[in-house]
Parts: C-alpha cells; sequence; structure tokens
C-alpha cells in the first residue's frame, strides 16, 4: 500500500448518496464520464455538495482532488446553493457602456446582498456575466432565463419587487 492509498484508506466512507447512485449506475461509474455525472448531481441537487464530491470520488475510483479540479475548473458547476431566482446581470461591452454597473448597484442594494451571494430568505442570488447575447436590449438582466433589457436603477427594482410580491400596488385612478 503507497502512502497516498494508506491516506485514503483512513479517510471515513463518505455519506450514502442513493441519488448520486442512480446517476453512477447509468454512467457504469466509469471515471470518463465524471462531467456528465457532475452535471447531473448538479441537476438532483441545485448545487454539487462536498460530500457528494467525496463520494462520487469514491465510487470511480477517481482522487477527490481530481474532481473537486473538475467542479471547479468549469464555470458550469456550483459548490455553494443558490437561491430559487438566479439574477444574471450582464457586464459585457454595450452593457458597459449603457449603464450595467449602475444596474448591478441598484440590485445589490435591493436584494441587500453582494455579487456571487444569495439572500438570506435564499430567493434570490445574484450574478455577474460576461455576455447574456442580448445586446441590443443592453442593459440587461436574465432572471431564471427570462430577459430583461432596457434597465434602468429603478426598472430593475421594480422587476425585483415585482417577482418578491412587494411591489407597490398602483393608485386608484382617480375620479
Amino acid at each position: 500500500m503507497t502512502p497516498s492509498t494508506a491516506a485514503r484508506a483512513a479517510e471515513p466512507a463518505p455519506a450514502s448518496f442513493p441519488e448520486v447512485d442512480s446517476i453512477l449506475a447509468r454512467h457504469s461509474y466509469n471515471p470518463g464520464a465524471l462531467i456528465a455525472i457532475l452535471q447531473e448531481t448538479q441537476e438532483t441537487y441545485g448545487y454539487l455538495p462536498p460530500a457528494a464530491l467525496r463520494y462520487i470520488a469514491a465510487r470511480t475510483r477517481l482522487r477527490p482532488a481530481h474532481v473537486y479540479g473538475v467542479a471547479t475548473f468549469y464555470t458550469q458547476f456550483r459548490l455553494r446553493p443558490v437561491g430559487k431566482r438566479v439574477v444574471m446581470v450582464c457586464q459585457g461591452t454595450a452593457c458597459h457602456v449603457n449603464g450595467g454597473k449602475t444596474i448591478l448597484q441598484a440590485l445589490t442594494e435591493e436584494l441587500g446582498v453582494q455579487e456571487g451571494e444569495t439572500t438570506p430568505d435564499g430567493e434570490f442570488t445574484l450574478q455577474t456575466v460576461a455576455c447574456l447575447g442580448c445586446c441590443s436590449l443592453a442593459p440587461v438582466m436574465m432572471v431564471n432565463g427570462e430577459a430583461y433589457g432596457q434597465l434602468t436603477p429603478d426598472k430593475a427594482r421594480r422587476i425585483i419587487r415585482e417577482l418578491r410580491g412587494t411591489a407597490a400596488t398602483p393608485a386608484a385612478p382617480a375620479d
């Protein structure tokens, strides 16, 4: 037994993950299917729990550092849970020159979180992206795949309030 094998043998066994076992079985526990396994695991949990990464490593006979390295290399993978709604604020060139930074600032104030954080109620995660591919709508944000364009700071705040269900009710028309 090599020193690294002995060290791995001394590690506690990862917790049981029946959902991950199903995913691994579909891929025949093939280490070559690691990216697909990670994608399906993330789809199941919404992110990649550290214990699940260790479990995948053990069951595919890969080093935990290798599995973690793949999970951190690709931006599609998340190691922390995200909110029910993921707000992606474009910071690409068109959005940048049309006020993308002011939109991000308005959203950080409205949500009470910084970029990369999730609101305490687990409702929203705020992220920045290099480009959403909606340059003609700049500045733009996307919430769970729905694009909102030609934003102003007030419009961005209003959208968040509407999604929260806390938007002010319009005043009744005067008689």
